[in-house]
């Protein structure tokens, strides 16, 4: 017998199970039938595929037994099976990534933590918020040894060589005291129905005579007539695929005929995958041929920017041991995928039609990843810019595209935006000053992602948009003010040469002294954020320094013509400025020093 320490973050994980998460309890049943079927999935495959699987004769099925008496429950499948390595790899240790993010995700609150759990592939765990002592015994097809992996969630596994008369899984649960109610007859059935009453396959309960009963439908139930199936039916599924405790925000079921026949059962859900942002995200969507499952890994099934989609995709035309180079480039996957991101969109733009707070909801979880469609999907860009929702400055909501060019006063003959980080920041920024005396709305792009996806709109329903802080052509000063304040620009341009690119005089502030914009060649503070977070060195550009020649301040520097008060007016208005764009200082101490000898002055 082999002793192994598991690995530090499954520790942490079973801490989690044993003494936080009991408020869901039952969902163990869940994520071990769960897993059951993963393997006799895989099996499924191989059996259709591989020669040397063809003549395996055990039905693929799943056994829940249990003893009162002696406090066990068992839970057995006829799959793929384990050897002792794949052991180590499965349970001992957890290869995903995320882990340590799915750690620090859990909020300390039982019933919002306990939904993590099979969303990052951890669910067998979950075995020891019943169990005191956990012993699986597996065996793969083909192979004659069998192995027995035991823990009692302590910080050590056991693992040795085993009997087992048939290929398989069979996981045994000693129950707690406290896990009593599990090893009832009626209480499985209640949870199996609530949960896995769709799983492909039967899963079947030994009654007192040692019988076997099915108790699940076992029916694929995307390929079911929606006429046959409840809202209650679509939502246990949901579950079942997702691992979500939560109802989905809706679903989509397709059965397409005619040329191409498939199946398609998708759901939009109401919270945002834990790791919807993460660059190993775990694909939502699973493919089936002909009811056999053929993998859950393909990430070209449905384009990145719908990664948040769960469901299923069961196409009748393709070839059952079709591999993943053949997926990426199959006219029949591109066909089914090209109609079914449509729908997805279509759909969505129901719900933002007839429930906008449903809508709402739905875009605060998952608008970020939505956003990168616009410069990812070229061919349904219009479709998905009108699912766009984005904060004004006239408004304490949301506002549409469409809305925004509804709105539009007479004559005004661009969308106007601001780009930027901080909401609250941009609501007072100094570049707004103009278009709020004109009372028009400006667009507010805070989100990281609108710095990369907005530059590429060029244009909503034939209107053009435009960023105000590139505004040049409105903000310029007549010739007289320039030769009037050519003393002033000259003075600051001299002691700021080091921090600026150029200094100007604009006509587009209306109370603030000054504004920093940047050069349209070079990135702006959302862009440098945005590339600094992609790992890439990026030099920050000077700013350009615009500044307001009928703001008090610059009428009484010209009227006061003292020097050394001009380079201190330079540098706090230049940090001011920087300040309002949400740009650090370069010297703090240096700002304050300079500040209190102008307020010195000025008592």
């Amino acid at each position: 017998m082999a002793k192994h320490e598991f690995q530090t973050e499954v520790n942490q994980l079973l801490n989690l199970m044993i003494h936080s998460l009991y408020s869901n309890k039952e969902i163990f049943l869940r994520e071990l039938i769960s897993n059951a079927s993963d393997a006799l999935d895989k099996l499924e495959y191989l059996k259709l595929t591989d020669e040397k699987y063809k003549e395996l004769d055990q039905p693929s099925k799943i056994v829940i037994s249990f003893d009162k008496e002696k406090k066990r429950m068992t839970i057995s499948d006829t799959g793929i099976g384990m050897n002792d390595e794949e052991m180590v790899e499965n349970i001992g240790t957890i290869a995903k990534s995320g882990t340590k993010h799915f750690v620090e995700s859990l909020t300390g609150d039982a019933k919002k933590d306990s939904h993590l759990i099979g969303q990052f592939g951890v669910g067998f765990y979950s075995s020891f918020m019943v169990a005191d002592r956990v012993e699986v015994v597996s065996r793969k097809p083909l192979e004659e040894k069998a192995y027995r992996w035991i823990s009692d969630g302590n910080g050590e596994y056991e693992i040795e060589e085993a009997e087992k008369e048939n290929y398989g899984t069979d996981i045994t649960l000693h129950m707690r005291e406290d896990a009593e109610e599990f090893l009832d007859a009626w209480r499985i059935k209640q949870i199996v129905e609530k949960y896995s009453n769709h799983i492909p396959f039967p899963i079947y309960l030994v009654n007192e005579e040692g019988k076997e009963e099915q108790i699940n439908k076992a029916s694929a139930l995307w390929r079911l007539p929606k006429n046959e199936l409840s809202d209650e039916d679509y939502k246990e599924f949901y579950k079942q695929i997702s691992h979500d405790n939560e109802d989905p925000l809706l679903w989509i079921h397709t059965r397409a005929e005619g040329t191409l026949e498939y199946y398609t059962l998708f759901y939009i859900p109401k919270k945002a995958p834990i790791d919807l942002f993460r660059v190993d995200y775990q694909p939502g969507v699973k493919l089936y041929v002909k009811r056999v499952f053929i993998t859950d890994e393909e990430r070209e099934l449905l384009p990145t920017y719908l990664r948040f989609v769960r469901g299923i995709i069961d196409a009748e035309d393709l070839p059952l041991n079709v591999s993943r180079e053949i997926l990426q480039e199959n006219i029949i996957l591109s066909t089914i995928k090209k109609a079914s991101v449509k729908k997805i969109l279509r759909e969505l733009k129901n719900l933002l039609e007839k429930d906008r707070e449903a809508y709402e909801g739905f875009f605060k979880e998952m608008g970020k990843a939505l956003k990168e469609g616009i410069y990812s999907d070229f061919e349904n860009k219009d479709a998905i810019l009108d699912l766009m929702l984005f904060k004004s400055s006239k408004r304490d909501g949301y506002v549409t595209l469409k809305e925004y060019k509804d709105a539009m006063k007479e004559g005004q003959e661009k969308i106007y935006y601001l780009m930027g980080e901080d909401e609250n920041l941009m609501r007072h920024s100094p570049l707004l000053e103009k278009y709020k005396e004109e009372d028009i709305e400006v667009l507010l792009f805070d989100d990281e992602v609108d710095a990369i996806v907005m530059p590429t709109v060029t244009e909503y329903d034939g209107v053009q948009l435009e960023n105000i802080a590139n505004v040049e052509e409105e903000s310029e000063v007549s010739e007289e003010v320039k030769e009037k304040f050519a003393p002033i620009v000259a003075a600051m341009k001299a002691e700021l040469k080091e921090s600026v690119k150029d200094i100007r005089l604009t006509a587009r502030l209306k109370e603030s002294p000054a504004v920093v914009v940047f050069d349209k060649n070079d990135p702006d503070v959302a862009m440098q954020q945005i590339l600094r977070q992609m790992g890439q060195e990026v030099p920050t550009p000077k700013p350009i320094l615009e500044i307001n020649p009928n703001h008090d301040i610059f009428k009484k520097l010209l009227a006061k013509n003292d020097e050394t008060v001009t380079r201190d007016i330079a540098h706090v208005v230049l940090d001011e400025a920087k300040m309002a764009a949400g740009l650090d200082l370069d010297d703090i101490a240096d700002f304050n020093s300079r500040l209190n000898r102008l307020i010195a002055q000025a008592i």
